[in-house]
Order: structure tokens, then C-alpha cells, then sequence
């Protein structure tokens, strides 16, 4: 998880909404990714689906059941949906999303038993560290914003 926050990190740097995430197969890292919708006028650019493109790159496959996701906040239903069509064995997220988290937030597509496949998912792992650096970004912008808002600078 201390990786993906690094990749949060880079998000952050780049003015994304800092998320990270990270692939793993047999203990080795395989790809990393941080979100970036904005940079890539990409609304998909999210930071699991970065690390699940550079994972396919990198493995030759659409699919990785032999890996686990780490990412700094709960994924949401299109990143999820990916994630399970990814074959994943294993999602372990920090903070969760009250407004779009769909791991148990909202609801937990993961825990549909229609599915045909399913991943197993743990969250709250390094969840302060998480939130405090999503927190810190957002009251950031809206300070940014109240002082853009008023004139002064």
C-alpha cells in the first residue's frame, strides 16, 4: 500500500485527485498507476485502470488471477467492473468512498454471487494515510478556490 500512496503522490503532483494503485503477482510489483483523467482528457484514466493497462502490456494477458490490486481508495463501479473481468484475485484498498465506493461502500459489486467471477476484497489497510492525503487535496482546492473566488491571491 506504501507504493500506491507514492503513486497517489504523483497524481497529487500533477493535480489529480490523489489516487494510486499498484499490481502484484507472486510478490513482485508488475505495474503501477495514479489517476489521470484530467492530464488525458481520459474520464477512464483512473489509477486502477492505468495499472491494469500497463499490467496487460507488461504480463501479454487481459488477465492476471494470480494478482492483487492495492489502491488508496475503494474502487468505483467502472473500475471495479474492469478489475473483475481482469480475473483478480485479490483487491486491498485504504480509504473508503462513501460516494462512489462500490466495495461495500454504496453497495459491493464484489459480493454479487451471479457473477461468474469473483475477487476478494479487504479494505481500510493504511486508510488514515489515505484519507489524510485526500483530505489535504481537497481543502487544498477549495482553499485554492475561495482564494481564486475572492480576488485575492
Amino acid at each position: 500500500m506504501r507504493l500506491a500512496l507514492v503513486q497517489a503522490e504523483l497524481a497529487s503532483k500533477e493535480g489529480e485527485v490523489p489516487v494510486g494503485a499498484v499490481l502484484v503477482k507472486e510478490g513482485v510489483v508488475v505495474a503501477s498507476g495514479f489517476n489521470q483523467p484530467i492530464c488525458l482528457h481520459d474520464p477512464s484514466a483512473h489509477a486502477e485502470m492505468q495499472a491494469l493497462r500497463s499490467a496487460g502490456t507488461h504480463l501479454q494477458n487481459y488477465r492476471f488471477p494470480e494478482c492483487s490490486l492495492y489502491v488508496t481508495l475503494e474502487p468505483c463501479a467502472m473500475c471495479a467492473g474492469a478489475i473483475l473481468h481482469a480475473r483478480l484475485s485479490r483487491v486491498i484498498f485504504g480509504a473508503a468512498d462513501p460516494k462512489t465506493g462500490v466495495a461495500g461502500s454504496v453497495f459491493n459489486l464484489f459480493d454479487q454471487k451471479k457473477l461468474n467471477h469473483h475477487t476478494t476484497v479487504t479494505g481500510g489497510v493504511l486508510a488514515e494515510e489515505c484519507s489524510n492525503m485526500l483530505s489535504t487535496f481537497f481543502a487544498q482546492r477549495r482553499l485554492q478556490k475561495k482564494t481564486t473566488d475572492t480576488g485575492f491571491n
